[in-house]
């Protein structure tokens, strides 16, 4: 396998450039989705290169796990065809099952709507030396909401609870739940996957066009298209009021596809690496033990 200069890629550099910790002045257009950050790696050596970057988080994932104090929750949201599912398959094919899970939240059933709009997420977050992955996120409730209000209407809220300050409210709750999170040791991390309008409809003709794509197709994901501007307006509010240095948001160039892992697979392992993990030291006490299990053995 060739071997790939890692000296000549500033990871640090690339990340800083779609890692938003403040919301201050945050702008969506200003970030393209087509940017590779002037990569241009053919598409074997890009392939190698995310192969490194999933081994390095099998390692980390491993210490995590024996270390059993931190967990980490990655959330994603993007528009529909912006990558999701295959950047999940892609990023955490090294991990070993028995220390994740991934959780794809689709639209809530009953029972959830009789609870508030964070419950049913609560059930699912990662237990200490776990790395949790949310497919959407509590995030869907400023943003589908948002854009068609109708859906707060089934969430049988209180009339007196439901003013034009709902999304700010929502946003704030949001904001201080991450923070609740961050300070019980779970490391919150943030992906939104930037997809161009044309590169969508590309992804979408191409789901018509190739009959093994054909179960990926849905006429409602072509409606969603008409709401484009509402849901970027809703995706920079989002991001704005709680974006923070403790659950920062990546936003990630989508329209490539092996850069968005890339940059997502970076980022992970940057944001671990922060967390300094390692394995834990045994004691005088048990190495005596060790010491009596090996006599015992041998």
């Amino acid at each position: 396998m060739k071997k790939i200069d890692l000296k000549k890629i500033d990871i640090d550099k690339i990340l800083a450039k779609f890692r938003v910790e403040t919301g201050k002045g945050f702008r969506l257009k200003r970030y393209d989705p087509a940017d590779t950050a002037g990569l241009a790696l053919p598409k074997g050596e890009a392939a190698e290169l995310l192969q490194y970057g999933v081994s390095r988080l099998a390692e980390q994932q491993d210490k995590l796990y024996a270390q059993d104090r931190w967990s980490v929750l990655c959330l994603f949201q993007a528009m529909d065809a912006a990558g999701k599912d295959g950047t999940i398959k892609h990023v955490f094919s090294g991990l070993n099952p028995q220390g994740c899970s991934v959780m794809a939240f689709k639209q809530p059933s009953s029972r959830e709507l009789d609870h508030d709009f964070l419950w049913r997420h609560i059930a699912d977050l990662p237990a200490r030396g776990q790395i949790g992955i949310h497919n959407r996120s509590w995030y869907e409730e400023v943003l589908v909401v948002r854009v068609h209000p109708n859906v707060l209407v089934k969430e049988k809220l209180p009339r007196q609870v439901v003013t034009k300050n709902i999304w700010k409210e929502r946003l704030e709750d949001i904001a201080a739940f991450e923070r609740y999170l961050s300070r019980q040791g779970t490391l919150v991390l943030k992906f939104f996957l930037n997809v161009s309008k044309e590169e969508q409809k590309k992804r979408f003709l191409a789901r018509l066009d190739e009959p093994e794509k054909n179960w990926k197709f849905s006429a409602a994901d072509v409606a969603e298209r008409r709401h484009w501007d509402d849901y970027m307006h809703a995706y920079e509010q989002a991001i704005s009021a709680t974006a923070t240095k403790s659950s920062p948001w990546y936003v990630v160039p989508a329209d490539q596809k092996w850069f968005t892992r890339l940059v997502v697979v970076a980022a992970i392992n940057r944001a671990l690496k922060g967390l300094d993990l390692a394995y834990p030291q045994v004691t005088e006490a048990e190495r005596a033990e060790l010491a009596e299990a090996r006599a015992a053995l041998e």
